[in-house]
């Protein structure tokens, strides 16, 4: 089945265990503690995404990432294709790492507050395509769907077929799929700093 299907037939707690999964990978994005989103997991296993206890834990996530512009919509970060030397409309140059934040930054202001299915479903597609986008961006490939992007599709897959098949007891195995995708993008992200350097 593919991605956009499986995302369309998820339950509830399958579409915030795929937006959440994709966020988790993308904390390295953040300057994020690996364990920063736990909680979120936990108020899944405890009885899905209930608004009092998904809210509470979703407001302390992002005070400790600290993003302090979570608000803001990276629409005037230059689409990709325009070269990472491409500027914004105040004439600084925005980097692919830049335009991978600015995306992570969104994914996680744009988290619904009270979710409910049709909040998490908007959410859990717009992740899916913001964290391909992200990993497009800091993929070795210049073009098409690289090693990077390849790896995160069957991530995404992984994590939706998980909660169809199991419900919450797919939720474990999810999380250490996520958990394995956002070493992965650390590594990147910490390589292409080196490599800056």
């Amino acid at each position: 089945m593919s991605l956009v299907d499986l995302i369309a037939q998820a339950d509830e707690r399958g579409l915030a265990a795929s937006g959440l999964a994709c966020l988790d990978r993308c904390v390295p994005l953040l300057g994020g503690d690996d364990e920063v989103l736990r909680p979120l997991w936990s108020s899944l296993a405890d009885g899905g995404a209930d608004g009092d206890a998904w809210g509470a834990r979703l407001a302390k996530a992002r005070a400790e990432l600290d993003s302090a512009d979570l608000s803001a919509d990276p629409v005037s970060v230059p689409a990709p294709g325009s070269g990472s030397g491409a500027e914004t409309e105040a004439g600084a140059a925005v980097s692919d790492e830049d335009r991978a934040a600015a995306l992570a930054r969104r994914m996680l202001a744009t988290a619904p507050d009270d979710p409910c299915a049709s909040a998490l479903r908007a959410w859990a597609d717009a992740c899916s395509a913001a964290a391909l986008q992200i990993h497009r961006l800091l993929d070795v490939a210049a073009d098409g769907d690289g090693p990077l992007v390849a790896a995160e599709r069957r991530r995404q897959v992984a994590v939706l077929e998980l909660l169809a098949g199991r419900g919450a007891g797919g939720l474990r195995p999810a999380l250490e799929v996520s958990t394995e995708g956002r070493r992965v993008l650390r590594a990147v992200v910490s390589r292409r700093a080196r490599g800056r350097s």
